[in-house]
């Protein structure tokens, strides 16, 4: 979402998803899955880890905002090793 109090830049909302790639072991996500049996939710069949970071950006375009906020998760928030990330702009 654009907020612009009429003078450029605009502000963007960006909301990255960080979770763990195909294959990658994920403990916390097995032992979330694990407690969730144990309180008695058993149509869950498993369970996975992530992250979310929101971002507030500056930028003259929303294609800009996507730009840095990609930048900023292949930088810094993301290892791209054994993570991978989605950016969305909020609407």
């Amino acid at each position: 979402m654009a907020i612009n109090s009429g003078s450029d830049p605009m502000r963007f909302s960006a909301s990255i998803k960080v979770v763990l790639k195909d294959g990658v072991l994920d403990p916390q996500g097995e032992t979330i899955g694990r407690a969730l049996k144990d309180l008695g939710f058993e149509s869950i069949v498993s369970a996975s880890s992530g992250r979310i970071f929101r971002l507030d950006i500056d930028a003259e375009t929303e294609a800009q905002a996507r730009k840095i906020a990609g930048e900023a998760a292949s930088k810094l928030l993301a290892n791209p090793v054994i993570e991978r990330y989605e950016v969305e702009m909020a609407k």
